[in-house]
């Protein structure tokens, strides 16, 4: 959209049969419907004036994905009409170069037809990591992809792999009443957030059922009519209807012909590029999640921008911002933005926490859902913010008021921004003056 407002000639080629990619139809959209379906579950189970109604009543899996899918539809034909309205022409076909500056373009019938251009964006994403040995073409042995095609709920599952996907599908699947093992490679969940918000991620997901094992490493993985069996290092073998594969992802380069232009490719087939988003070949560029970290769709936009204004102008002043936040769609949610206590106390940095329970907020007991807190760091003698870390509901929209302010420059970066400021009562917001008292009274 940027390339084209600026008058260039530009087409898109895409070899799915819709637009959007990974994100509207495999990845962040239908996951988080379904998760926001189970939450919408949830909180009618839990309410005291359905008790009678809720007596029987029951949902699965494939009616809470016929209608995410309602909601990948609407997204992408909301995009595809961004490239009509700037007329900007969409190929359906599998792209791949044959030179630095010619692409060959196979459509669905298998023609073929080349295109040059003095330009690229490569943008073509990741998809989840399958590791030979594991029969990914069996019904009972899933990924991230092929879950959303499931045609009933799972009795049990192993899900292998608990970073992000791993931890948001165990909190979706549980809701529905499957027994589940979550199996971790690592020590602990999700290492890259905060101690204690990781440590109540795993009191909530353990309290609800869910058997979490932990340093744990798949040997092989049989299959017979009635089960599949994770077997592991350690000697254990895991038997359930299903195996959720939810250990990494790699790049869509194996068919890019990437060495055909040149470019370079690491070992999980994402796209090395400096920080303008441009690959070794000059006049190519690659964003989104095949350019690795921080694989956010969020981000992915902006890298888009910054790599066609550097195109249109030769440069770009914009940068990803320092202080990204993420967000974790488990039920409880979890987001956070700058750093961790973990992270602090490495850099010697002097810094008190201020905390606010959602159980004593007003609006949580309204809507009954008073699992989780937030706590701010600070600096303990300057009082500016150093981070934000949030679990539970509306998590990733309550860390933007935190964001916002930790944007702000010297003094206006400061806890006293939460304790001079008036916030509407009852609303989940007011966390943050609860939580900005509680710091000041640990260096008052």
């Amino acid at each position: 959209m940027k390339m084209a407002k600026a008058g260039k000639s530009v087409v898109i080629i895409e070899r799915f049969n819709r637009v959007g990619g990974g994100c509207t139809h495999w990845g962040t959209i239908p996951s988080k419907t379904l998760r926001e379906s189970v939450r919408q579950l949830s909180e009618f189970r839990a309410h005291p004036l359905f008790r009678s109604e809720r007596r029987g009543f029951k949902i699965d899996l494939p009616a809470m994905l016929e209608s995410a899918n309602s909601v990948v539809t609407k997204q992408a034909d909301m995009r595809r009409g961004f490239y009509d309205r700037n007329r900007v022409p969409v190929i359906e076909g599998h792209a791949k170069f044959i030179t630095p500056k010619k692409l060959e373009i196979t459509d669905p019938r298998g023609a073929k037809k080349h295109i040059t251009a003095d330009h690229f964006v490569i943008a073509v994403g990741t998809r989840p990591y399958r590791p030979p040995g594991v029969d990914f073409d069996h019904p009972r042995i899933l990924d991230s992809d092929k879950i959303l095609g499931m045609t009933e709920t799972p009795r049990t599952m192993t899900i292998y792999g608990a970073g992000v996907i791993g931890c948001e599908y165990a909190s979706i699947l549980r809701a529905l009443d499957t027994k589940l093992n979550l199996v971790n490679t690592r020590a602990q969940l999700l290492s890259f957030l905060d101690d204690e918000i990781v440590d109540a991620l795993a009191y909530h997901l353990r309290d609800r059922g869910v058997l979490i094992r932990h340093n744990e490493e798949a040997d092989k993985v049989t299959v017979t009519k009635k089960a599949v069996t994770l077997h592991l290092k350690s000697g254990k073998k895991l038997s359930t209807d299903y195996l959720l594969w939810a250990n990494g992802r790699a790049g869509n380069t194996d068919d890019l012909g990437a060495d055909k232009a040149g470019i370079k490719v690491d070992h999980r087939g994402l796209i090395v590029v400096d920080k303008n988003y441009r690959t070794n070949v000059k006049h190519i560029f690659a964003v989104g999640d095949v350019v690795g970290f921080p694989s956010l769709a969020s981000a992915s936009y902006d890298q888009g921008r910054f790599a066609a204004t550097h195109i249109i102008d030769g440069k770009c002043d914009q940068s990803l911002i320092k202080n990204m936040p993420t967000g974790i769609y488990t039920d409880p949610e979890i987001s956070s933005v700058g750093a961790t206590e973990k992270e602090l106390t490495k850099a010697k940095v002097p810094y008190e926490v201020g905390r606010s329970l959602f159980r004593s907020l007003a609006r949580a007991q309204i809507t009954g859902r008073t699992s989780g807190m937030l706590k701010i760091l600070f600096h303990c003698e300057t009082l500016e913010i150093l981070g934000v870390h949030c679990f539970g509901d509306q998590a990733s929209e309550i860390i933007h008021i935190g964001q916002a302010v930790m944007s702000q420059k010297e003094k206006a970066n400061s806890l006293e921004f939460f304790i001079n400021t008036t916030f509407n009562y009852p609303t989940m917001a007011e966390a943050y003056r609860v939580a900005a008292l509680n710091g000041l009274n640990r260096v008052s």
